[in-house]
């Protein structure tokens, strides 16, 4: 009997349009290995049938939401509104919905966003959270971004140290003499703290003069980045060749305030970001930058949390970073 046009297609109508069995549809549709043949039947079923997957009612028969939460703390931040969409892409791919919880920072609402996985409303989380004393259960699947909590808790992060390394080293390319760093941040023990320490290091290590000026969260980093800045130009120069910024905000920031000084990134004093955030509807960057590898910290964070590698094989993944120009260096 043919199915009615009025009705919801189901699996069993997508088995019998591509004519394979039900168990091969299953198989498609969770993304499990079959022949290409059997798998191109399908999805010409499901597309003549304009079938879509009742994830609610598999979760049910799965005990499973299908359901990650992804905790950033907001979503003015470029950087983070792209891994968001690096994420919910991973997701999707493996029959995954994303649940946005943007915290701004609210170490109670941290808590609570970690608490829901406990109570079983979604399948597992992946944070990039700055709660000091935040408490995730041992049975509560987490993967956390940026910041390692304990070695049964996978952390996923670009190579902080070694983006550190590499800015010193460009800027000792461009000619510089003496550098600076500077970073508005959390106190946490965090992967992004190491930028600092690569760059100390590189700095060193060819011999290039520096200075680390680095405040704790909470503060405009404007504010402090304009007096800091103010208080080392001397007859329209500044004391600094080279500028290392902890993310390109803070590296667009001092921009703008030595561009108003009559000093001019690129030509005056080469600054370099960390992140690879780029222009809007552009391929360009929004200044030179260390580039995170954004797609595939998200890849590599769901891998983990729904088990398509160990779960415990490393306590700490880091991925490898690249330097792009993006007109606030000279072009080496």
């Amino acid at each position: 009997m043919k199915r009615r046009k009025s009705s919801v297609p189901t699996v069993k109508d997508v088995a019998r349009e591509a004519g394979v069995a039900v168990g091969t549809v299953s198989r498609v549709i969770n993304g499990k290995p079959v022949t290409e043949e059997y798998e191109r039947k399908v999805r010409e079923a499901i597309r003549r049938l304009d079938y879509h997957v009742n994830s609610y009612a598999q979760g049910l028969k799965a005990t499973r939401t299908y359901t990650v939460a992804v905790l950033i703390p907001n979503t003015i931040n470029p950087f983070f509104g792209s891994l968001v969409n690096c994420l919910h892409q991973a997701l999707a791919d493996r029959h995954y919905r994303l649940l946005l919880c943007c915290t701004d920072s609210n170490l109670r609402q941290e808590q609570e966003y970690v608490d829901m996985a406990r109570m079983n409303k979604v399948d597992g989380i992946i944070g990039l959270t700055y709660n000091p004393s935040l408490q995730i259960d041992p049975s509560t699947p987490f993967v956390s971004i940026d910041r390692a909590f304990d070695p049964n808790i996978p952390c996923v992060a670009s190579d902080n140290f070694a983006g550190g390394q590499l800015a010193a080293r460009k800027l000792i390319e461009l000619g510089c003499h003496k550098a600076a760093f500077l970073r508005v941040g959390s106190d946490l023990d965090n992967e992004p703290n190491k930028r600092r320490a690569g760059f100390e290091h590189g700095c060193m290590a060819g011999g290039l003069e520096y200075d680390c000026c680095v405040y704790s969260d909470n503060i405009d980093p404007k504010g402090v980045f304009r007096d800091f800045l103010m208080s080392h130009i001397h007859d329209g120069r500044l004391d600094y060749d080279g500028l290392f910024c902890g993310t390109d905000y803070f590296a667009c920031c001092v921009v703008q305030i030595l561009k108003e000084a009559g000093i001019q990134a690129g030509r005056d004093v080469q600054i370099i970001g960390y992140d690879g955030v780029r222009l809007f509807g552009s391929e360009g960057y929004l200044c030179s930058t260390i580039e995170q590898p954004v797609r595939d910290i998200a890849e590599t964070a769901v891998d983990l949390l729904l088990g398509s590698h160990n779960y415990h094989a490393a306590p700490l993944v880091c991925l490898p970073i690249t330097f792009r120009e993006g007109g606030t260096t000279r072009p080496l």
